[in-house]
């Protein structure tokens, strides 16, 4: 057996990729699309619309049938299971599943003849799971920063502050609204150690990647904290499975898999990690003297660190690393959709935030700033509704212009606490990537050379990487020939352009002390 499989859980979908890790080969990958192909859980997006004050939940049985489905298909194709050595997985960050004291033995007792929501079903206390777009804890986050005497000492002892759509907050919020569930509830589990249980037959620990955002792992320890359990809710050291390295190995597959499928018996079911963790995995970055940046919906930045560095103004986060160590990850809500309200404002195409439209206005726009924030950003936290241009009018070109470098100042500003300001170079990824006037942007304001990565499915390819080198792959080799950089993409950042973002980012933090009093 030289294969292995990753799955990852996101919000919108179950996918898998098929790994040969002699080779370094991807030999596929499927995709099984919540709200498309599971239509009667009316999921559109992945979640159940129209919660209240801020709730997103989801359906945990939707997973269980997507799993089905996914590996019904990969069979159907003609995939080889009894070729797969290791599996392991990626599960959206903070989502949580809630279950009785008969999960155990629901596991270890599967019928492979009939699908997995019908058997495990009846072991949830709790029929839906929050998610990480979840914003209803703002008050149990408070409770909890109260009771350890300030956001300080969460975040120290954490890794973060307490964080709405972490963990913690959201089991305090169910102890309080549903005490008698709780009470009932002999286990709680993230999505990644759920469906790592139901791979494995038996209840899977919690690995330290994934566990570091729940507001309750003791970072720089590697296991729950007792002060952050006893502010959360009571009894909740038993409710929780352990904490234990990403690499550990959960087991051999569940019959269930092998009777139904065709797995080996002998195929090790690792545990799961968080989609952030995988990611970094999947991106080659997994080492630290790597940044990656995720240009999406929203930009984020994470790098491998060897230390739990935390924030100290509490806006970036630290996991755990499943390659061992620890890892940043800072998010900033206004990514391409502040760059697509600026180009819809003001009549441009995305030519004009290209090499050819950036080359019409100079760097820097003259020594003004733009500060990119179209709605409230949470890096820093501030409440917006439209960009601003302090003390001028700049044309359409010069708010192209100004937007990109506002965003990369801003980014770059509020990741200097981990201390990569001479370190190594940047992997570019994501839709704006492709940009090659963004793209230079981001090499000259960090003063780094940019690498743009040809991955996709990170997160589920790091999951396939991670059971790979579980098994015996090098990670190394791995990493060269599956997180490989597109060829021909490479950029030098600009020296000249070096020295003109440096004095504009002391310009950039004095407008938003002004316009937002942070400092």
């Amino acid at each position: 057996m030289k294969n292995s499989l990753g799955l990852d859980a996101s919000t919108q979908s179950l996918s898998a990729v098929l790994v040969d890790w002699t080779d370094g080969e991807v030999l596929g990958s499927w995709s099984v699309n919540f709200g498309a192909d599971l239509p009667r859980y009316n999921h559109p997006s992945g979640f159940l619309p129209g919660g209240e004050a801020g709730e997103v939940h989801a359906n945990p049985l939707l997973w269980l049938d997507a799993l089905n489905l996914l590996l019904d298909r990969m069979k159907e194709e003609g995939v080889d299971f009894s070729s797969i050595a290791s599996v392991s997985g990626s599960g959206q960050q903070h989502g949580s599943v809630y279950l009785s004291g008969d999960f155990g033995q629901v596991l270890s007792s599967l019928d492979e003849t009939a699908p997995l929501a019908g058997q495990i079903g009846a072991c949830l206390t709790r029929e839906t799971s929050p998610i990480w777009m979840d914003t209803s804890t703002g008050p149990e986050c408070r409770e909890i920063t109260d009771a350890l005497g300030g956001a300080d000492e969460v975040r120290k002892r954490s890794g973060s502050e307490a964080i709405e759509r972490f963990t913690g907050p959201q089991i305090r919020r169910f102890y309080k609204t549903q005490p008698k569930a709780y009470a009932e509830t002999a286990s709680i589990h993230l999505v990644s150690s759920f469906l790592a249980s139901v791979l494995s037959g038996r209840p899977a620990a919690i690995d330290y990647g994934d566990g570091a955002g729940m507001n309750l792992m003791n970072l720089a320890a590697g296991e729950w904290d007792d002060a952050l359990l006893t502010a959360t809710a009571p009894d909740l050291r038993a409710k929780l499975p352990e904490v234990e390295p990403s690499a550990s190995v959960a087991g051999d597959i569940s019959p269930y898999f092998v009777k139904r499928y065709g797995f080996s018996p002998k195929c090790q079911s690792l545990l799961w990690s968080g989609d952030n963790p995988c990611s970094l995995v999947g991106m080659g970055a997994s080492r630290a003297g790597k940044m990656v940046i995720s240009l999406g919906t929203s930009d984020t930045l994470f790098a491998a660190m060897d230390e739990p560095l935390t924030d100290p103004r509490g806006f970036g986060h630290a996991f755990g690393n499943p390659m061992g160590g620890f890892m940043s990850l800072i998010c900033f809500r206004n990514g391409s959709l502040a760059r697509e309200a600026i180009k819809d404002e003001y009549g441009l195409s995305w030519n004009d935030f290209g090499v050819d439209g950036l080359s019409r206005t100079p760097v820097g726009n003259d020594g003004r700033v733009i500060i990119p924030f179209v709605g409230n950003e949470i890096t820093p936290r501030v409440d917006s509704t439209s960009a601003q241009a302090p003390g001028w009018k700049p044309t359409a070109e010069e708010w192209a212009r100004g937007i990109v470098e506002g965003q990369f100042l801003n980014m770059k500003l509020h990741s200097r606490w981990l201390g990569l300001d001479s370190e190594g170079e940047i992997l570019l990824t994501g839709g704006a990537s492709e940009n090659d006037g963004i793209a230079q942007v981001v090499a000259d304001v960090f003063g780094k050379p940019v690498r743009r990565l040809a991955v996709s499915g990170s997160a589920g390819l790091g999951a396939a990487i991670r059971a790979a080198v579980a098994t015996g792959a090098d990670l190394a080799f791995l990493e060269d020939k599956l997180s490989a950089p597109a060829d021909g993409r490479d950029l030098a950042p600009v020296s000249e352009h070096v020295s003109i973002y440096q004095d504009l980012e002391k310009t950039f933090a004095e407008a938003l002390s002004d316009r937002f009093n942070i400092s």
